[in-house]
This record gives structure tokens, C-alpha cells and sequence, in this order.
């Protein structure tokens, strides 16, 4: 496994600012469907009702997190067998280079815990959401433009049939892989039935969170913003990992 030193910073975390035109509606289009004095105003109303402020987190210290998605093959290194959907029946000879998914959370646990015993020097284990996040955006304060996201995330993928070998499209700005896109990736959290994470992560629950979109995702949910609840569809949820110094 290759990973990627992280530097310490601050970012925001579940911002949205929504915003409105200004009246009078200048568009080049029929009179009666253009927008009111009053409709200006309910837009006004509407997007304040739904920007959010978001809060401030601050990553304190460096980490190692995987350049890669976990793939097949170094799952099965470990593990001894595949679980995967999309495995060599259905990709072929290079099905070791694809991501490891079809994979619970607590399947995971077992993975990170006999790759532990196997290593003297390092620990592994999930990233929490916040990490995830900070390494995801590299920077970015805003979301990804369409064209970014499709340079970076194998997206809307399910009708040409599989998961893509990891490292296939663009790197990240901090020289990471498939942050979005690919597989949903399992993180350290619980969920707490929302669609954005909260300052302090709940300490106990059901699920566990999912971050960054799959091959079945669309622009919405590829991102850094928004997280989900596992255990999602399985043929499309894998993983990532931290490495520290034991």
C-alpha cells in the first residue's frame, strides 16, 4: 500500500451558501414568465432558509492516508479470499488492481486487525469523517465543478457494467485517487441520521458513514460535502486507510 502524507490545516465543514438574483428579472423571456417582485422575495426566503454556516475543523496533526482505494488483491493478501461483486469472473486477470468492495464495516475491522498483527512498525485503521474530508477537498474551499468531478471520479458508470482499476483518472491537488467515485469508502464515524456531519461526531449508533460517491453516483453525491449511512449497496463500498507509527 502506498499512502500519502497529509499536513495539519483548517476547513469548513457543511457550508452551503444558496443565493438569488436580484430583481427585475432581465432574462429574454415572455413576460408572464418572468419572475415577480414577490417571487424574487420567496427565493430570498427560501435560500436562507436553507444556507447553512457550517463550522470550522481543525486537523491538528499530520497523517499517512492511502494514495489508493484497498484493492482486491492486497485484500485477499490478507484475508485469503475475495468478497467482491465485481471480482475476476466479472473483470478479468486485472480484477486484483480493481477496489476491494461488497465489504462491511465490521469486515473491515477484521482486515485492519490481522494487517496490524502482520506489521511491527505500522497501525492501521479507518480515517475518521473529518480526516477523510480534509485530505478529499486538498484545499478546496468550494465544490468541484462538473468537469473537475468527471476528471477526477468514475461516476454514472453502472451501465458499462464494473468498478475501474484504482489510480485511472486524475490525481487530486495532494496527489490522492479516487477520493470520489469508484467505491463509497467506509470511515471511522457513526452516523447520526443527517445529511451533514456534526462538530462532535456521535460516540455510538446503527451505521457507520460512507463518503465520496461511487460508480453509481451522480454529481450530487460524489462529493466531499454530503455523507451517507452504510452499509449502501455492497457491490459499490470499500475502503481506505490511515497508517501510523506503532
Amino acid at each position: 500500500m502506498e499512502f500519502q502524507r497529509i499536513e495539519p490545516g483548517s476547513f469548513l465543514v457543511g457550508n452551503i451558501e444558496i443565493e438569488c438574483p436580484s430583481f427585475p428579472d432581465t432574462r429574454d423571456v415572455p413576460e408572464e414568465v418572468k419572475w415577480t417582485e414577490e417571487d424574487f422575495q420567496r427565493c430570498r426566503e427560501m435560500a436562507e432558509r436553507d444556507s447553512r454556516p457550517g463550522f470550522w475543523v481543525n486537523i491538528e496533526q499530520a497523517f499517512y492516508i492511502g494514495k489508493y482505494e484497498v484493492t482486491q488483491g492486497q485484500w485477499k493478501e490478507i484475508m485469503g479470499f475475495n468478497p467482491s461483486f465485481f471480482n475476476e469472473k466479472k473483470v478479468g486477470e486485472n480484477s486484483d488492481l480493481h477496489p476491494v468492495e461488497n465489504v462491511t464495516w465490521e469486515m473491515v475491522q477484521e482486515f485492519i486487525e490481522k494487517l496490524n498483527d502482520m506489521d511491527s512498525i505500522y497501525h492501521y485503521r479507518l480515517p475518521t469523517e473529518f480526516e477523510w474530508e480534509y485530505a478529499a477537498r486538498a484545499g478546496n474551499e468550494s465544490l468541484l465543478s462538473w468537469a473537475e468531478t468527471v476528471e477526477q471520479a468514475w461516476i454514472q458508470q453502472i451501465d458499462k457494467g464494473t468498478t475501474k482499476p484504482v489510480g485511472t483518472k486524475k490525481t487530486s491537488p495532494w496527489g490522492l485517487y479516487d477520493m470520489l467515485g469508484n467505491v463509497w469508502e467506509w470511515v471511522e464515524d457513526y452516523y447520526n441520521d443527517a445529511v451533514f456531519a456534526d462538530p462532535i461526531p456521535p460516540k455510538n449508533g446503527e451505521v457507520h458513514v460512507l463518503k465520496g460517491g461511487s460508480i453509481t453516483s451522480d454529481v450530487t453525491n460524489a462529493t466531499y460535502l454530503f455523507h451517507g449511512g452504510g452499509p449502501g449497496n455492497g457491490y459499490d463500498v470499500g475502503f481506505r486507510l490511515v497508517r501510523e507509527l506503532k
